[in-house]
């Protein structure tokens, strides 16, 4: 796989790399791992960059965010290392009891435990279990988290229907799950 990297004045280092997949020219900006192009066989690298200098603003606009988040992240992996679990129960069964009862949920038991791959699952029997590092977490993420698992004690699964029940609990469920794997790039 051929690459090259270049340096754009306002923006810092790229790279650019031949993608076996990629149909266009594809720009994706992301935290820890900076800007990369992934350029089709057929486009040359001459072009790629004259596409990347014409989208320069809007590269600009995402690594200001891309930013933020590493910032987010690196503030809240100090937290995480020192998570009080007791303190993450209550500050989650207490806002957990607060969206169920805000949206008429009702659940079994919960649980907080220190998991490395999940933030949340909801059982069968409509028992929720939460990740303790959810507490850490801004606000706005953590009911996202609390609301999807809530929503599964009324769809199992993650179809059309589920996510028809989230949307309706959290408008903008997407801009929210989008900036959450930003933040579980390196938490979980």
């Amino acid at each position: 796989m051929k690459s090259e990297i270049v340096e754009l004045d306002g923006i810092g280092r790229i790279l650019l790399e031949r993608s076996s997949r990629a149909k266009n020219i594809n720009i994706s900006v992301r935290p820890f791992h900076g800007v990369r192009v992934a350029v089709p066989h057929g486009v040359s690298f001459k072009r790629a960059r004259e596409f990347v200098c014409s989208k320069k603003g809007w590269i600009q606009k995402h690594l200001a965010n891309m930013r933020q988040v590493e910032q987010d992240h690196q503030i809240l992996s100090k937290n995480f290392n020192n998570i009080n679990r007791a303190d993450a129960r209550k500050i989650l069964i207490k806002r957990l009891d607060e969206l169920a009862k805000k949206h008429g949920f009702k659940y079994n038991r919960v649980s907080v435990r220190n998991q490395k791959t999940r933030w949340g699952s909801c059982s069968s029997k409509n028992n929720i279990s939460l990740n303790a590092k959810l507490a850490k977490l801004p606000e706005r993420l953590m009911d996202y988290i609390i609301l999807h698992e809530l929503a599964h004690t009324r769809v199992r699964n993650h179809g059309k229907k589920f996510y028809a029940e989230l949307g309706r609990l959290v408008p903008d469920q997407k801009l929210l799950d989008s900036e959450l794997k930003e933040y579980g790039a390196g938490l979980l």
